[in-house]
């Protein structure tokens, strides 16, 4: 479970695709990797990755995390490459601060950049949803772009706009989006279970 709320902007330093769809990435952090336990989920742009290896090379710390088929299939990680910028969240811990929103790390889809208004330090940015999940999102509620927990402002159809904060810009991989990038979503949770029950006979 995370927060949406990034603590590292990482690196793609590797990318080796394996059988049967399975590729390993690795990732360059400022993570020390001591901390980072085999088996721990770190949030790398929105998909929940497990750490499968760690370690450093140099002065650069670096985990490794595969992905398989579906991710591959349903996020923007297969188009990752080597100097690809990635945000990042590690789990969290009980007692920890939640300051975005409940985020699972289960992408639903890709969102696609369709306008970028760049305003004094800070950016609106209009998105459009893919069409089954347009009905997740409502003003004022939360979404994951890239992992990065944001608020609605506008939504009409499935077009939805956010506008990003100065400090966001500057801690994310967002100041580099531009129109008709794909950024991965996730529909918030309640909204999901809201809808579901709503469904129900």
């Amino acid at each position: 479970m995370f927060t949406g709320i990034v603590t590292d902007v990482g690196e793609v330093l590797e990318v080796k695709h394996r059988a049967e769809g399975l590729s390993r990435l690795t990732i360059g952090c400022t993570f020390d990797p001591e901390t980072i336990a085999i088996g721990a989920s770190i949030a790398c742009s929105g998909p929940c990755l497990t750490v499968v290896d760690r370690g450093m090379k140099g002065n650069q710390a670096w985990f490794a995390v595969d992905a398989a088929a579906e991710t591959l299939a349903v996020t923007t990680v297969g188009r990752w490459k080597k100097g690809t910028r990635v945000n990042l969240e590690r789990s969290l811990k009980i007692g920890d601060e939640l300051g975005g929103h409940l985020v699972t790390g289960h992408v639903d889809g890709i969102a696609e950049i369709i306008g970028r208004e760049d305003l004094t330090d800070m950016a609106r940015i209009a998105l459009r949803a893919p069409h089954a999940l347009a009905r997740f999102i409502a003003p004022k509620g939360s979404v994951t772009l890239d992992g990065v927990s944001l608020t609605v402002n506008a939504v009409e159809g499935d077009t939805f706009s956010v506008l990003v904060i100065p400090h966001t810009l500057q801690v994310t991989t967002f100041s580099a989006l531009k129109k008709r990038d794909g950024v991965n979503l996730e529909v918030d949770l309640m909204a999901r279970y809201a809808a579901r029950l709503t469904a129900m006979p």
